[in-house]
């Protein structure tokens, strides 16, 4: 099977699973809208392209952008050509968008996988991403040998197009409740580094408590390398999802209100852990 692999969008996700990649012993070639961004993925070593529609027919394709948008305005030049086995679609993004684009796919014989992933640039560069994935068992099993080298086997299939981006949005809107909660339920006159650790191995326990607070925020490096204006869409778009199927999800939606107000204070391309700036200052000044 071809490795000729095609990385659309080399931004700080894209750009590190476009080295993983290569690393991988595949054929890479990317494109981005930046400038910077496509020097700095020449710098890897990856070839790119000034149109993404030059990589029409490649046999592999990932995806890595911002928003749903992107990926639907994106994908008919991506299939402007035959010879595309399947498409990866690491975005965190819309589920009907993602069932949209599968059809769209499949239409011309190309499987497309929802597959947003969680890990962040660490684990992209090390290709120990954790993938949610989404789409028929047959477009699993095209995209397999391309999601293997960007998760090491880390990835669960929950069912038809647009089922990993559902998981992928209640699992941001969970981290987003778990660090804002973290910064809330702070103890005064306790140290916050013990105090995390502690409820780290007990009930009231998560990967926030356990890592972002003290990696993140305690530390005052605030370097997750995932931007809060992502995140706030996340969380609000975590909330629209499951309102457009009846849904009323309360205490979700009050922590995207809470979002929403420390992306109007901070701006979006502050780092996600910042939000702790707006809710736990005297700790985090």
């Amino acid at each position: 099977m071809s490795k000729c692999t095609a990385v659309v969008g080399l931004g700080s996700m894209g750009g590190a699973m476009a080295a993983a990649l290569l690393r991988a012993g595949r054929q890479v070639r990317g494109f981005d809208p930046s400038p910077d961004a496509r020097s700095a993925a020449r710098e890897a070593g990856v070839e790119t392209v000034d149109s993404v529609g030059l990589l029409a027919g490649t046999p592999h394709v990932v995806l890595s952008w911002p928003s749903a948008r992107v990926v639907e305005s994106t994908l008919p030049a991506l299939l402007s050509r035959p010879g595309t086995l399947a498409v990866v679609d690491t975005t965190t993004s819309e589920p009907d968008t993602s069932a949209a684009c599968a059809a769209l796919a499949a239409e011309q014989g190309v499987s497309f996988i929802d597959a947003p992933v969680s890990g962040g640039r660490t684990g992209a560069e090390a290709g120990r991403l954790t993938a949610f994935v989404g789409g028929t068992a047959d477009a699993l099993a095209a995209a397999r040998p391309v999601l293997d080298d960007l998760t090491g086997g880390q990835y669960r299939h929950f069912g038809g197009p647009g089922a990993g981006n559902v998981v992928k949005l209640l699992n941001n809107v969970l981290a987003a409740v778990n660090l804002v909660a973290v910064g809330e339920a702070r103890a005064h006159g306790v140290d916050p580094a013990a105090a995390a650790a502690g409820i780290s191995g007990a009930s009231g326990g998560s990967r926030a408590s356990a890592s972002m607070y003290p990696d993140w925020v305690l530390s005052g490096t605030y370097d997750s390398g995932f931007a809060l204006g992502l995140m706030a869409r996340d969380a609000a778009l975590a909330v629209e999802t499951a309102e457009r199927r009846g849904e009323r999800p309360r205490l979700l939606a009050a922590a995207g209100e809470r979002w929403q107000e420390a992306l109007a204070e901070l701006g979006p391309a502050a780092d996600f852990s910042e939000i702790a700036r707006t809710v736990a200052p005297t700790l985090t000044s």
